[in-house]
């Protein structure tokens, strides 16, 4: 199953690299969210601010908006490379599989470079057309820090 997931996550990963932001939404199960802490062990969404918390519809909003010609903010448009390591399976429930992974990202904007790394949690479903995502939770390293822009996806 270890293979399995992996393959997953590299291939999330090289969909975020190469700007398929259409094809990664569809890696999300019916109900999905993306989340992005605001704090350490901060312990929901819903009762404590965040970096972003998406549903499908901001998600797709996201994506039109990384897509729009005419958008400044990606003139030129961002451009990321993602490592992703460390994959380890922990135990899930309701049938979920659960796996924490260590990211390094690469990101150029305009003529700034940053580098952002944090820790992915992923509770995955297996559906009929293979994995899906439940819930995409990144812990970024400096997630308590001022941030600039997060215009991509994570």
């Amino acid at each position: 199953m270890l293979d399995e997931v992996s393959a997953f996550l590299f291939h999330e990963a090289r969909l975020l690299d190469t700007r398929r932001w259409h094809d990664w939404l569809k890696l999300f199960a019916e109900g999905g969210m993306y989340w992005a802490p605001l704090t350490f062990d901060q312990p929901d969404p819903i009762n404590h601010a965040s970096l972003f918390y998406e549903d499908a519809l901001l998600r797709e909003v996201r994506a039109q908006r990384l897509e729009e010609k005419r958008a400044w903010s990606q003139q030129p448009v961002t451009q990321a490379a993602r490592i992703v390591g460390n994959i380890m399976l922990l135990p899930g429930q309701d049938g979920q599989i659960v796996v924490t992974s260590t990211f390094h990202m690469l990101e150029w904007r305009r003529h700034d470079q940053r580098m952002l790394g944090g820790q992915y949690t992923h509770h995955l479903k297996r559906e009929a057309a293979g994995l899906r995502i439940a819930l995409k939770r990144v812990d970024l390293i400096n997630r308590e820090d001022v941030q600039d822009t997060l215009e991509t996806f994570l």
